[in-house]
């Protein structure tokens, strides 16, 4: 009974075609395995080719722009603190325009060298990458839709940048805005005002844009003298105070040609006008008109040529007073003055 018992409860052995099927299964797929090994490495290999191909290509492309842009700002500090440096380059303004034209380029040759790497893998997995593109496509339509004014104002930077058309100190005036530039942005502008406000202005806002400071400036002053004058002693004043001032620093280097009078500009009863004018280094027009009518107010009055205005003094003679000619003050002015009283009319408590 017992061994009954025992013999019941002992295992079954198990069956001789269990094993079969696990070592048919093994051997399934070992076959698959020596079959699709080739095509895994293959698969691998062709995806590291790619991705290293791409990532040395981007290395030697970005390392090339920035050697250049680097040669670029080496070029304009070879010349910075000289004459020609300080009238043709402005190593600030190339600095920012290398700057942000390197940046655009690096970002796009990189974004087209991974985007590229990247679709070529998709595709060394046999994935279908027409709806990828598709939708793509779908979602770069929708983003410039709803970035419309970001995207206006990058592309309009992009063209300003690469057209040179201002740059850092520059003298600008663009319509909504005007300064002098102190920064050059791929989106936004900045502004440096007369009273020292700093002007964001948007690149795509911009419709016109003035350029004070490229190829050359124009000074330009009237001199007005009373009509008495001989007019050939006035130009020879004028003239002579230009010429002295044409051959001391800094004026030599800032006027570009000689003043000019040009002739009388306006002939009225009691004055007129002389036209002056001076062909200027750029953003330089301003100080010269400055030095300018100060050299001829001086050179004027040593020739005793009085311009209008001007009030002739005798030797020993006190200046007039100029309230001689006022009317004093009335008398209704003050409320109580005897004139201002009489004229008040009566209050009605005090005529009851």
């Amino acid at each position: 009974m017992h061994l009954s018992a025992l013999l019941a409860a002992a295992p079954s052995p198990e069956p001789v075609g269990s094993l079969g099927e696990a070592a048919e299964q093994a051997g399934n797929a070992a076959g698959w395995v020596e079959e699709n090994w080739s095509t895994w490495l293959s698969t691998g290999l062709r995806i590291l080719l790619i991705a290293a191909v791409a990532l040395v290509l981007r290395y030697v492309i970005r390392r090339a722009l920035t050697n250049l842009i680097e040669r670029m700002n080496r070029s304009a500090q070879a010349v910075e603190g000289t004459a020609l440096g300080g009238l043709l380059v402005n190593a600030e303004r190339r600095r920012q325009r290398s700057e942000a034209i390197g940046s655009v380029l690096r970002s796009v040759t990189s974004f087209m060298i991974l985007g590229t790497a990247g679709l070529m893998i998709l595709g060394a997995f046999q994935i279908n990458l027409a709806p990828l593109l598709a939708s793509a496509g779908v979602a770069g339509v929708a983003l410039g839709f709803g970035a419309r004014n970001l995207v206006t104002d990058f592309l309009s930077g992009v063209f300003m940048i690469l057209e040179d058309q201002y740059g850092v100190g520059d003298t600008v005036d663009a319509g909504v805005a005007s300064g002098e530039v102190i920064e050059v942005g791929l989106r936004v502008t900045k502004l440096r005002g007369e009273n020292g406000e700093i002007w964001y202005v948007r690149n795509g806002e911009v419709k016109r844009i003035g350029n004070l400071s490229q190829g050359w400036s124009t000074a330009g002053v009237d001199v007005t003298v009373r009509p008495t004058e001989d007019l050939e002693r006035v130009r020879a004043s004028i003239l002579a105070a230009a010429e002295a001032m044409a051959k001391e620093d800094p004026w030599t280097e800032r006027l570009w040609g000689p003043v000019e009078v040009l002739g009388l500009d306006a002939v009225l009863l009691d004055s007129m006008t002389v036209r002056v004018t001076a062909k200027t280094m750029p953003g330089k027009a301003l100080g010269v008109e400055r030095e300018l009518r100060w050299r001829i107010k001086q050179t004027l009055d040593e020739a005793g040529i009085r311009m209008v205005g001007a009030l002739p003094l005798v030797d020993g003679e006190a200046p007039p007073d100029p309230t001689a000619g006022m009317a004093p003050p009335s008398a209704y002015a003050s409320a109580t003055s005897p004139q201002s009283v009489a004229t008040t009319p009566i209050p009605p408590n005090l005529a009851k």
